[in-house]
């Protein structure tokens, strides 16, 4: 008997090592693709990562700094703390519900609320949106799009909204405005989706009508619902600082590339397409802008960093899938377009858009949208199907799909913010200040400081 009970696991035993000694190794090629995927991953999530530091840089503080030295000194501290305020309220906002309502599959127009306090958000990729990163990664990545997008609003009714009414409207307008866009134009089954199962195909790579004509319209609306500033026509409101504007678009130019280039999701030939057409797209509409102004006066440099910024506005919903060349005409020509919104309609009727933020962003992002539909091509972005670019691969009905988009974007901005500046309204006992803590300026009427210390 004891010799059976030893002979049984020295059998076993010598039948495991047998098949040990004969399974297959893992393959050369199976180790090398492994290495590769993991190499790749790292590459994509290192990129990505920081696409969302430079995203974040565009609006503090490169928003915070182009807006702030365009308004008067007294009101320098208080536009620069509501691209602040925003960083920290649209993230809180985003964690909770935002990411959510922007991403989870819905309804063609608004998501559900499977990721409700980032539920489920963590190492592992997402496949729909991009496989070789994390999911935080891609969470992190779109939040950044969430703060800047209201942020850009701001620059209509800089120098006389109330502290508390902004914070309130923000709220709201992302709830209302923001989210229901990103759904519908990036989400998956949204009804603008072109790659994830929507019914109206709209192009659009980093944010043309989710972020540009979405807040330029939005700030329109905002300027002709508050009014006029106070002496607006009969009093000099120069920028108090155009060095500080000056480095605040430098650093917005420098951050677009991970607005525009990271869009791609990824460190390959498609980031790079991106990186190109956004620089060549500034680059043209800063000269188109200052030829304008060359025309009827003297080229300054206000109008080339407007144009800078109009150029990186129109080419935005564009850069993954235009060539260089298209780039270039789209840039100039937006360069003109929006210098004629900025100095000729905007004083043919009369409405007070403190820092052209309809004329740099709602102009520019509906030509940008528009030409996508011109432009678009399959050989830069593979993504697009057979037949499926713009007028130049031969389908002239993208055009058709992308002014639907557009005018869907402007219906929800304007519809929406009028409700939700009604709101405030009530709320906050009216969305102005007064005119005399306007006269004040909003920096010691708001926040009991001041931009500048200029004792002795």
């Amino acid at each position: 008997m004891k010799k059976t009970a030893f002979a049984i696991p020295l059998a076993l035993g010598s039948a495991a090592g047998l098949f040990a000694q004969t399974a297959t190794p893992p393959s050369p090629t199976a180790a090398l693709e492994a290495s590769v995927k993991a190499a790749q991953s790292a590459g994509d999530n290192a990129w990505m990562l920081t696409s969302c530091a430079l995203v974040l840089m565009m609006t503090g503080p490169g928003l915070a700094l182009f807006y702030g030295g365009l308004v008067r000194k007294k009101n320098v501290l208080a536009t620069m703390m509501q691209s602040f305020t925003l960083m920290a309220l649209s993230t809180v906002i985003w964690a909770i519900v935002g990411y959510s309502l922007s991403f989870g599959e819905g309804s063609p127009f608004i998501g559900d609320l499977r990721y409700l306090m980032l539920a489920g958000v963590g190492a592992d990729p997402m496949p729909d949106y991009a496989a070789t990163i994390p999911h935080q990664t891609w969470m992190m990545f779109q939040l950044m799009f969430a703060i800047i997008t209201p942020a850009l609003i701001t620059g209509a009714f800089a120098e006389r909204m109330k502290f508390s009414a902004m914070v309130l409207f923000m709220t709201l307008w992302s709830l209302l405005v923001y989210f229901p866009m990103a759904h519908m134009v990036w989400g998956k089954g949204g009804l603008l989706n072109a790659f994830l199962g929507g019914s109206i195909p709209c192009f659009d790579f980093a944010g043309g009508t989710v972020v540009h004509i979405t807040s330029g319209v939005s700030a329109l609306v905002c300027a002709i619902y508050m009014g006029k500033r106070h002496g607006y026509g009969s009093e000099p409101m120069k920028p108090h600082s155009l060095v500080l504007s000056f480095i605040g678009a430098c650093m917005l130019w420098v951050g677009w590339f991970g607005f525009n280039a990271g869009s791609a999701l990824s460190a390959g030939s498609l980031a790079s397409a991106a990186f190109v057409t956004t620089h060549f797209g500034a680059a043209a509409a800063a000269l188109g802008w200052s030829l304008m102004e060359w025309f009827h006066s003297k080229a300054t440099v206000l109008g080339a960093i407007s144009g800078a910024v109009a150029g990186l506005v129109v080419i935005t919903p564009a850069s993954g899938f235009v060539t260089p060349g298209a780039a270039l005409i789209m840039g100039f020509v937006g360069g003109i377009v929006c210098y004629f919104m900025v100095v000729k309609v905007k004083a043919m009727f009369g409405y007070d858009d403190s820092l052209d933020a309809f004329g740099v962003h709602g102009a520019g992002g509906t030509l940008g949208a528009l030409l996508t539909g011109v432009f678009a091509t399959r050989a830069v972005n593979g993504a697009i199907a057979e037949g499926k670019g713009g007028l130049i691969d031969g389908n002239g009905g993208q055009i058709l799909n992308q002014a639907i988009g557009v005018a869907i974007a402007w219906g929800i901005a304007i519809v929406g913010t009028l409700v939700i500046l009604k709101i405030c309204d009530i709320v906050c006992g009216g969305v102005r200040v007064s005119t005399q803590e306007e006269i004040e300026g909003l920096d010691l009427s708001q926040h009991g400081e001041e931009g500048y210390s200029l004792e002795g």
